[in-house]
């Protein structure tokens, strides 16, 4: 009888009901009232430097060229040297008077919206292990990424799109792997538009058969439905099964809603504009950030955009650091100003950040516009915004030189209980039963960052 039934479930999904994700909405309405409802993580694949972006440092400044005062960690990536002032200019902004450098002046004309989180740090020091961490919670093992998470958790806004996508995302350092349901139901996977090495400009979805209209189309998932519905009564349950069903049934009510969510001509000159599309250097991350845009606005509930694989300067620092910045700034600051216009930031949480910082020691020391630093996760800055996060706050503090997280420390795992936490989901709760025994995003631990609550 059980088999029956669950074989009976998947005759559901293939009827183009919910299936999956219906039961995770019936199941995991938020815990308690959510301070935001959908997610954008802004993605700085490579590692940005803090203390040459939002982290100001002066005793570094004043102690250029000295050697380190503390002991390096036990592990490092590489081998790095003296201590290296930043070579670009701070200035205090906004009424909250947060220090923010020349690389960033369009997220500087909207820093009181932005919650710094300048205390952040993980375990893994190499791209691959710190990449999975940020988005799975494991550096070593397969794990739902927390866009999947998020979307079993409060399940989608809009049957008609993915609950989760991820635009020109990353094939490196862990791959699939970072936007992977794992061993969550497949329906909660990530769906990627584009890819890291081709613009954002030939990001599209294509029909199911463009020869053919809907009609048929629906003829032809009616008879695969007949086939899969005869084999799921043969052999039973059969998730992977039922997934691939979920995923034709999306598909095909997608072409009737995500052609129109992609397409920008719909907006106008001004606002393309703002968000840079205008211009070659930006046109790339600003598509990206629009597209997040018109995504969430139509019920998305996580959608990454990542910019990649630029900001892992071992080298050449100051003019890469410069072109990456320049070319992300003015998109990033567009969307806050865009959502904030619209009524959409209060219940929007922006994240953005990198895998991990870099070390205020130097590495490849040569002439000054030659020399890098090295991945460092022993303290870094990333920064929320909206969603119920404090606007023009500061959390966390590293030491005087940007090495190590020292005040109001924030693991990986406190980021990700409190990111939960800003949707309304008590972290210890989100489980998934799975081997034997119950998982969730944060493992074994997580501390939801009180002090960061508007």
């Amino acid at each position: 009888m059980l088999r029956h039934c669950c074989a009976g479930f998947g005759g559901v999904a293939l009827a183009g009901l919910l299936g999956e994700q219906a039961r995770a909405a019936g199941a995991a309405a938020p815990h308690f009232a959510p301070r935001a409802k959908r997610v954008i993580f802004l993605f700085m694949h490579g590692g940005p430097s803090s203390v040459d972006t939002f982290d100001y440092k002066p005793e570094l400044q004043r102690m250029d060229g000295q050697p380190l005062p503390v002991d390096r960690p036990r592990v490092t990536f590489a081998k790095t040297g003296v201590l290296l002032k930043s070579p670009f200019k701070f200035r205090q902004h906004g009424e909250s008077g947060a220090w923010v450098s020349e690389l960033f002046p369009h997220v500087a004309g909207v820093v009181d919206e932005l919650c710094m989180l300048k205390s952040v740090h993980g375990t893994n020091p190499a791209h691959g292990g710190a990449l999975l961490a940020l988005h799975t919670g494991s550096t070593t093992f397969v794990r739902p990424s927390m866009g999947s998470w998020v979307l079993y958790g409060l399940g989608s806004e809009n049957e008609n799109l993915p609950g989760f996508v991820t635009i020109c995302p990353t094939l490196g350092h862990g791959g699939v792997n970072n936007w992977s349901s794992g061993f969550l139901p497949a329906v909660n996977q990530g769906v990627p538009l584009g890819k890291a090495n081709s613009p954002a400009g030939d990001v599209t979805l294509r029909d199911l058969h463009p020869a053919l209209p809907a009609t048929r189309q629906r003829q032809q998932l009616d008879f695969i439905r007949r086939l899969n519905e005869q084999q799921l009564q043969a052999t039973g349950p059969d998730r992977a099964l039922e997934a691939r069903i979920q995923s034709f049934e999306l598909a095909f009510r997608m072409q009737t809603q995500a052609p129109g969510a992609l397409d920008l001509s719909q907006e106008s000159k001004a606002t393309t504009g703002r968000y840079g599309l205008d211009n070659k250097p930006t046109a790339h991350f600003a598509r990206q950030c629009l597209l997040a845009r018109r995504l969430v606005e139509r019920g998305v509930r996580f959608v990454q955009c990542t910019h990649s694989y630029k900001w892992d300067q071992h080298a050449n620092l100051e003019p890469v650091h410069r072109k990456n910045a320049m070319e992300v700034d003015q998109p990033i600051a567009a969307l806050i100003d865009d959502l904030k216009s619209r009524g959409l930031l209060d219940e929007t949480l922006v994240l953005w950040g990198g895998e991990f910082g870099r070390t205020p020691t130097a590495q490849n020391q040569g002439s000054r516009q030659k020399t890098g630093r090295d991945h460092n996760p022993e303290g870094f800055t990333m920064w929320m915004a909206g969603g119920g996060v404090k606007p023009g706050f500061s959390y966390g503090a590293t030491d005087p030189w940007g090495y190590y997280a020292v005040e109001d420390r924030m693991h990986i795992h406190d980021l990700h209980a409190t990111l939960l936490h800003l949707l309304g989901i008590d972290h210890t709760r989100l489980t998934y039963r799975y081997a034997g025994r119950d998982f969730r995003l944060t493992d074994v631990e997580g501390v939801v960052a009180d002090k960061i609550l508007a």
